[in-house]
């Protein structure tokens, strides 16, 4: 699509909307099986390609988190595969029925699931953001234009490679699934106008692409992504069990989206806590602490004092905040003030707290007891995911297959009139 205006483009894939839209289930499940075997067949170019996007991002000293979100190996391609096969599986939201009426003057009404259209999507360093993307937008009858970051590009146009190949091999154009080569930024403002072709933007990166967006753009956008992600440890908290839920949120896949920020603990267990989180972390955590917490720690070279605006920042490493509160309110305070809006959770035996924690808390996802690495499209069962939607409009969370349809009215009559 190098050499394309965005016109041609968007046309293209509105064109394509038209075919998608009446494919039946079986084609588009033979398609998604065909880009899942051919990806197993060309892992090997797949990965030559991903090694060159390593090498230039080790020259370029990229932060180790964007290179763990960047780095192809072939248990991650195994994981792709396995995602599309699992969106195989789940049912084909398309045509689905609901809210059936007959009103008085015999008009048979109903809502049916439709595509939403053209989905262009913008991201940063996660070449497999390419594959759900596309697998997502097939099954539910939507075309897509992908536009990622120079970093990836290698790997980006390997898989867009693959895609075309398989696509050709069921008959279905490669202008449902389009990516845009060049890296001029120029072009994302572009791309943001393109009003009479697009349907949704869909942007995952960091805070500078969301508000981009969200400033420049005609077409509506889905905000996703970014948020700071909170657990608070309760006074009736278990602490052995706590320790090990918040291993697990910070140190799991620390560059997630979903990873833990900022660890909020009660004054009465701070004591009993925070000495002994320390020492199951410290070989590879970096403690960002208020005095209180400092106070209750070991006094070594992996804790330091937060500094203005640390508590607003989403580490996507091995850097955890934590601060001690005085009670439950002054901990959903602390998160209202500090862009809970992702995943956020409470580790409690108190039921009335738990609730309050569910009722106040207004973040995409919300958990009670349980890490906040939950949040994904393949744990909750919706096979990949298209973002993360931290907005309150059309979807929040993981966004999978029904994020992508919307419906239109349905009205049957014998030759009805209106009267």
């Amino acid at each position: 699509m190098k050499d394309q205006t965005l016109e041609t483009i968007g046309r293209s894939a509105k064109r394509a909307c038209i075919e998608l839209a009446s494919l039946p289930t079986k084609e588009k499940n033979d398609a998604l099986a065909m880009i899942a075997q051919e990806i197993e067949i060309n892992t090997d170019q797949i990965l030559a390609a991903n090694a060159k996007d390593m090498q230039v991002a080790a020259q370029a000293n990229t932060p180790s988190a964007l290179q763990d979100r960047l780095l192809l190996n072939p248990e991650r391609l195994k994981a792709i595969v396995n995602d599309i096969q699992h969106v195989i599986s789940l049912d084909d939201p398309i045509g689905s029925e609901r809210n059936l009426r007959v009103l008085a003057n015999g008009l048979t009404l109903c809502q049916r699931s439709t595509p939403l259209g053209v989905i262009g999507v913008i991201y940063e360093a996660r070449p497999n953001v390419t594959v759900d993307i596309a697998t997502l937008c097939l099954k539910t009858g939507n075309a897509c234009i992908l536009r990622g970051g120079k970093e990836t590009l290698h790997s980006n146009i390997a898989l867009i490679q693959v895609i075309h190949k398989a696509l050709s091999k069921v008959g279905i154009s490669d202008s449902a699934v389009q990516y845009l080569e060049n890296t001029d930024r120029q072009l994302i403002a572009d791309l943001l106008k393109l009003d009479t072709y697009i349907d949704m933007i869909i942007p995952r990166g960091g805070p500078q692409l969301q508000t981009m967006c969200k400033q420049q753009s005609t077409i509506p956008v889905i905000i996703g992504g970014f948020g700071i992600s909170h657990i608070f440890v309760d006074d009736s908290a278990e602490i052995t069990e706590s320790v090990q839920v918040i291993s697990n949120a910070k140190l799991h896949r620390p560059s997630a989206c979903n990873s833990l920020d900022t660890l909020l603990v009660h004054e009465k267990i701070a004591s009993q806590l925070l000495p002994t989180l320390q020492q199951t972390l410290s070989e590879t955590v970096l403690f960002v602490v208020d005095k209180a917490s400092a106070n209750a720690m070991f006094n070594n070279e992996n804790v330091r004092l937060a500094e203005q605006g640390d508590y607003d920042k989403e580490w996507l490493s091995n850097t955890l905040s934590i601060k001690v509160v005085s009670n439950i309110d002054a901990a959903i305070a602390h998160m209202h003030e500090h862009n809970a809006s992702h995943s956020d959770s409470i580790l409690t035996n108190n039921l009335q707290h738990a609730e309050q924690f569910l009722n106040q808390v207004n973040s995409a996802a919300v958990y009670v007891n349980a890490s906040t690495r939950f949040t994904d499209g393949a744990q909750f069962g919706l096979g990949a995911e298209v973002a993360v939607s931290t907005q309150k409009l059309h979807a929040r969370g993981p966004m999978g297959l029904e994020a992508l349809t919307t419906y239109k009215w349905i009205g049957k009559g014998d030759y009805l009139i209106r009267t």
